[in-house]
């Protein structure tokens, strides 16, 4: 009987997890903006890698890298969101997938993954300094804001859409 009082707790709470919406995202800093990316199209994260110039091509278009031999275009997330770069950052590639294509984007430094409750996410609003068709949502993360980029928009305004 012990057994069965126990086991049930369990399984409700189990069924409330997988019923609960939770927000997965990989957090990075461009500049003085902590930002965070849907966990669903990132792909991976690299040290930053030297990039290759395109000629004619717009500034926010860093360059090419070579990531195991593949060419993957890059694009500098502080001229996208106009943030002056922190001496201080290491640099890194956050590859996203977007429409079917793959990017890099380039940040600062990456922060964290957070799992966090949907609801707990405000939809988006203007933030001083930010195009507010760039943000999906806001979000405090360690009593700071964050802002929900939305990736698609981002990278549209530079590569079309």
């Amino acid at each position: 009987m012990l057994l069965t009082l126990i086991r049930w707790p369990i399984f409700f709470s189990s069924i409330e997890m997988a019923n609960s919406k939770t927000l997965h995202a990989v957090i990075f800093r461009i500049g003085a903006l902590i930002c965070a990316a849907p966990a669903g199209i990132v792909r991976e994260i690299l040290p930053r890698l030297p990039a290759t110039r395109i000629p004619g091509v717009a500034p926010a278009i860093e360059g090419l890298v070579n990531v195991r031999g593949t060419l993957l275009t890059v694009l500098d997330g502080h001229v996208l969101l106009q943030q002056e770069r922190r001496a201080e950052d290491e640099g890194a590639i956050v590859v996203v997938d977007v429409t079917g294509r793959r990017y890099g984007l380039g940040v600062g430094q990456v922060l964290d993954f957070l799992e966090v409750p949907e609801q707990s996410v405000a939809q988006r609003a203007d933030l001083p300094g930010v195009d507010p068709r760039l943000v999906k949502a806001v979000g405090l993360r360690d009593d700071r804001p964050y802002i929900l980029l939305d990736i698609d928009r981002l990278l549209e305004t530079i590569v079309g859409g």
